[in-house]
Parts: C-alpha cells; sequence; structure tokens
C-alpha cells in the first residue's frame, strides 16, 4: 500500500510541470532562441550603466532630477531588464522603475512591460521609428509617447503628450544620461 501511494505520489509531483506548460494560456509558441538573440542584438546601444539629469513637468511644475539608468541582457539575451532611480534635489526619489523589454515575433517590434514604484505599469510595445526608439499609450485625455536616442555614449529620452490625437504635441519630459559602464 505504501508503494502504491509513494508511486501515485511522485507520478503526480512529475507531471505538473509538463501540466502547467501545456495548460498555460499566456505561454506563446517557442520561435527559435536564436532568432530572438539576434533581435534583441539591435537593442544592445541600451546595455550599460548610465548617469545623469533631467526635469519633469507635472502639476507642481517643473522638477529636475538625478539618477540612473541600468540596462542588462537577462535570459542568455532573450530579454533585457531595465532599472531607473531618480532623485529630485532633495534626494527623495521622483522616479523608481522597472522594465522588462523582449522581442515579440509577431509584430517584428519590442514587448515592453514596466513598473512604477507608485503602483502603476503597463504593457506597451517599443518599436524603431528612424534612428530612435518609440513607445507610448493612451491616457484619458490623450496620447503620450517617450523617444530614446542613442548618440556618442549620450541617452537623450523625451517625453511628450498630445490632447489633439497626435497633430501637436507638447515635452513634458526630457532626460540626459551619459554611459559610465
Amino acid at each position: 500500500m505504501k508503494k502504491i501511494i509513494l508511486f501515485a505520489f511522485i507520478l503526480m509531483i512529475s507531471s505538473v510541470p509538463f501540466a502547467a506548460a501545456q495548460g498555460s494560456k499566456n505561454m506563446q509558441p517557442q520561435e527559435p532562441a536564436e532568432a530572438k538573440r539576434a533581435e534583441m542584438k539591435k537593442l544592445d546601444g541600451l546595455i550599460g550603466q548610465w548617469s545623469g539629469s533631467g526635469w519633469i513637468m507635472h502639476e507642481k511644475g517643473k522638477e529636475t532630477f538625478n539618477g540612473t539608468e541600468t540596462v542588462q541582457r537577462k535570459l542568455d539575451g532573450l530579454a533585457l531588464l531595465v532599472e531607473g532611480n531618480f532623485k529630485n534635489k532633495e534626494g527623495v526619489i521622483v522616479h523608481e522603475t522597472l522594465a522588462v523589454l523582449s522581442p515579440n515575433t509577431k509584430t517584428k517590434n519590442y514587448d515592453f512591460r514596466t513598473y512604477l514604484a507608485n503602483g502603476m505599469n503597463g504593457e506597451q510595445e517599443l518599436k524603431a521609428v528612424g534612428s530612435s526608439w518609440q513607445w507610448g499609450f493612451q491616457i484619458p485625455n490623450g496620447i503620450i509617447r517617450y523617444d530614446i536616442k542613442i548618440e556618442n555614449d549620450t541617452w537623450i529620452e523625451t517625453g511628450e503628450m498630445s490632447r489633439d490625437d497626435g497633430k501637436t504635441w507638447m515635452k513634458f519630459f526630457e532626460m540626459n544620461l551619459k554611459r559610465v559602464k
């Protein structure tokens, strides 16, 4: 009897990973890993540790900040992990973020999952636009878009908002970082 119970237990435990992998509705069909790694190489210019300053316009007015952005390869090059930490002149964190970038073989762009310390999160699409990387999202009163350009070890990022479906844009964010590693 003990052997039957032990056998049933082992069978049950060994089938859990298989069942989880087969039953997950969120799992995407697997493309060859090397093709995904090749797509991720297009983002190599972002990899490194960056430091600098910027400003953001919000309801209190314009606020300046200093901080770092760290971008690392993960999962043997299949994803990038982005961590940002920015403080105002009083040393108070004004923007702390974590993001994961991975290739989307259907759209030929990148899935960009963001998580903020204020509890907000989102899933956007990062795409190449000329010599920049761009992503954005809808808000109740319009559209937000961000643009990153890497030139000569400088990360220039701007944020803009449109309240007229993209006809005109107002800059509310700018960040200039230098590669330190």
